[in-house]
């Protein structure tokens, strides 16, 4: 079985926006050297989701988590990611593919603002 981790921003004009998302992806690299981990975006920037997972395909994932780096769960997380994630599905029906809730959602992520904001206090 080979993991992957594919974490899905929404994109932007500005190509520092990313900077941010390659520290993600860079750190989930040194702290699993044997999953797989690669950044998809849903607008202005590259790779988009299906030409993440057709590399992931070519580089042998078998199971694909696909993490929304969203802080809310909006319209692009509620609807055109689960079709994109759908779409995915139907051309690797080899690679089980799972849509995970946005970060937003995740209690340890909320805990994790929530100290850098009193840290931050004045």
């Amino acid at each position: 079985m080979t993991r992957a981790v594919v974490l899905f921003g929404h994109g932007s004009r500005d190509p520092q926006w990313r900077e941010a998302m390659d520290a993600v992806a860079a750190r989930v690299a040194a702290l699993d050297a044997a999953l797989l981990v690669r950044c998809a975006f849903l607008e202005m920037m590259q790779p988009d989701l299906p030409a993440c997972l057709r590399d992931l395909d070519q580089a042998g994932a078998t199971h694909v988590s696909v993490l929304p780096l969203f802080l809310g769960t909006g319209r692009h997380a509620r609807h055109d990611l689960p079709v994109l994630v759908d779409e995915a599905r139907v051309s690797h029906p080899h690679i089980e593919i799972r849509l995970l809730p946005s970060a937003g959602e995740h209690a340890a992520v909320l805990d994790l603002l929530a100290r850098v904001a009193i840290g931050s206090s004045v």
